[in-house]
């Protein structure tokens, strides 16, 4: 039996890791700038994360939700204390797709409707529900033509208000920071006009923090930048630093009722230890406060590089934008460099999503190799 073809591959092959490096089969060793999609938030092996985690293995690793938890609950405190958003609820899930998929269904349970607003160039995962609010129609299948989805552009309060008014759409989800979309942000007159909206219209505002959360954008949640508070909050990537997790946190108007929603796998207690001992090093280390200064000296390099167009995005969830398509020069970095970085749906651009843990050092190691990298890039065209 073969492996069914739908990743394109890298021809490196990973066997070890630790902090900001990957260690392939050769032992070479790459600087890893892409955190596996976002997913490695505190580094890799870090010695805190697979102590606690083999420490409750060897106590007990999964039962279901049919049982008590206490990690759960401890859990939901941790959050809320690191988030400040103590009066939400937390359900618990395996992945972000699944956390989009209960905070769509949880807003048409609350609101009797099933229509949804979501925006162009959004991306929110690859399942039913959160496939049919990805503005990508080559990975939407006919299956998923029967969610009702009307995509806008950020910015245009005017269509907003317009289609919200029709009082038929039961959520309005957005990204605070579109991550495959390529590090778009909406302005903050029209965040803000958008919670608005919702509250008036009585549509729920979901705010997908899935790549964004835990620290990334240099606050907790990428939304907190801006004074609003939506009605679910969606998370996993860096939440459990490569151990699957997922989860959101729900308004007190939105009411549980048992059966409502349900997940064999999420919340186990393997992944609330995992999430624990990343908010643990969050903390201990201030890597979200260490995001916003790195933030800064990124920036910083990127003004000496002339090809660079724009910098774009915020704390350690970052594009670097060009005039050309920079797959070849993506390829450089990963053969010639030894440093992964990732790619998005603008061709143009190369995001930077780092483990929270990198330092100034390791930028200045990526900026010596892009400016190698261009050089060379250039010489041949």
């Amino acid at each position: 039996m073969k492996l069914f073809d739908v990743y394109p591959l890298y021809e490196v092959t990973p066997v070890k890791a630790k902090g900001v490096y990957v260690y392939d089969k050769k032992r070479q060793k790459y600087l890893d700038l892409y955190g596996g999609h976002a997913v490695i938030s505190i580094g890799h092996s870090h010695p805190h994360f697979v102590r606690k985690i083999s420490r409750q293995l060897k106590k007990i690793g999964f039962y279901s939700n049919a049982i008590q938890n206490p990690l759960q609950s401890q859990l939901a405190s941790t959050i809320g204390e690191h988030s400040n958003l103590h009066e939400f609820e937390l359900f618990l899930c395996s992945t972000g797709a699944e956390a989009i998929e209960n905070g769509l269904k949880l807003s048409s349970f609350h609101t009797g409707r099933k229509k949804v607003i979501a925006f162009r160039g959004a991306f929110h995962g690859r399942t039913s529900a959160a496939v049919a609010v990805t503005d990508n129609k080559s990975i939407n299948a006919p299956l998923n033509s029967q969610h009702e989805v009307t995509f806008l552009p950020f910015n245009d309060i005017d269509k907003l208000e317009k289609e919200l008014a029709k009082q038929t759409y039961c959520a309005v989800i957005f990204e605070s920071i579109q991550g495959v979309g390529g590090l778009d942000e909406p302005d903050r007159s029209f965040v803000i006009a958008m919670d608005s909206l919702c509250k008036k219209y009585g549509s729920c505002l979901i705010a997908d923090e899935v790549q964004s959360g835990f620290g990334r954008s240099g606050t907790f949640f990428a939304f907190q930048k801006y004074p609003i508070k939506p009605h679910i909050i969606t998370m996993a990537k860096g939440m459990g630093n490569g151990f699957p997790i997922g989860g959101i946190l729900i308004h007190p108007e939105i009411k549980a009722k048992f059966g409502m929603l349900g997940t064999t796998f999420g919340g186990n207690h393997l992944a609330c230890v995992a999430s624990l001992a990343v908010l643990d090093i969050l903390k201990k280390e201030h890597l979200q406060e260490k995001a916003e200064n790195l933030e800064i000296y990124f920036r910083k390099k990127a003004a000496e590089i002339p090809e660079i167009i724009k910098v774009k995005g915020r704390g350690l969830m970052l594009g670097l934008e060009f005039n050309f398509e920079i797959g070849d020069l993506r390829k450089s970095l990963v053969y010639n460099h030894h440093i992964f970085t990732g790619g998005s749906s603008n061709k143009k651009l190369i995001r930077i999503l780092p483990p929270l843990t990198l330092k100034e050092k390791h930028f200045d190691i990526f900026f010596k190799a892009l400016k190698t990298a261009l050089e060379k890039n250039n010489s041949t065209q």
